[in-house]
């Protein structure tokens, strides 16, 4: 498999988990299926949005490829469509299965717009400092996340839950130490993987910040 093909897969990957999640928050909160479409899409491709425009990449990858909001609208209409059809889908007992569900699904999107988001930065500069790669891929992993929320009507995430932001930071400071070390994709992968990891067990043991209790 090619490189670029490799990464490319990824990114899909990536951007079907978000999608997923933002198009579930839309339908919990009852949105149309407008809403749910624009939740979805926005939570796939926001983040990537946000890392071009402060990388300088005119206009956003996400315009210069429609795959990505392409594979984000189709996700979005399918999940539509099943809950549309299975509505008991959203009663009481399937809230843990959901709560399951979109903690899985946004774990792997964070994990994986993460590293791809620090590697569209290597892609441009020559010598990029650490802390642009860092802070690119952190915002890669967490802008869309953080989108569907404010959208959503709801306190972001990665605000007052589960360490989520700070997943993204320890899976980009792993990659920038691997990637000396290990060959590019697996490199990638553990990265990735590492990021997936801490959400998941962040999520089942209910890890957080300090926080200040009022």
């Amino acid at each position: 498999m090619e490189y670029t093909t490799f990464i490319f897969l990824l990114e899909i990957i990536g951007t079907i988990a978000f999608a997923s999640s933002g198009a579930l928050v839309g339908i919990r909160r009852n949105m149309d299926i407008f809403g749910v479409l624009v939740l979805g899409i926005t939570t796939a491709v926001g983040g990537g949005c946000i890392r071009d425009l402060i990388l300088g990449i005119h206009p956003p990858r996400m315009f210069q490829n429609v795959s990505y909001a392409g594979a984000a609208t189709i996700t979005s209409c399918f999940l539509f469509a099943l809950i549309f059809w299975k509505k008991e889908l959203l009663g009481s007992r399937f809230l843990e299965s959901y709560e399951q569900a979109m903690n899985t699904l946004d774990a792997i999107g964070l994990g994986i717009f993460t590293i791809t988001g620090i590697r569209t930065a290597m892609s441009i500069f020559d010598k990029p400092n650490t802390f642009l790669l860092i802070f690119v891929g952190v915002v890669t992993g967490i802008g869309g996340g953080m989108l569907r929320d404010i959208m959503a009507g709801t306190t972001p995430f990665v605000f007052v839950k589960h360490v989520y932001a700070c997943a993204s930071l320890a899976g980009a400071v792993l990659y920038l130490m691997l990637s000396n070390v290990l060959e590019e994709p697996a490199a990638m992968l553990l990265s990735a993987a590492s990021v997936i990891l801490i959400r998941l067990l962040a999520a089942h043991f209910r890890w957080n910040l300090p926080r200040i209790q009022s």
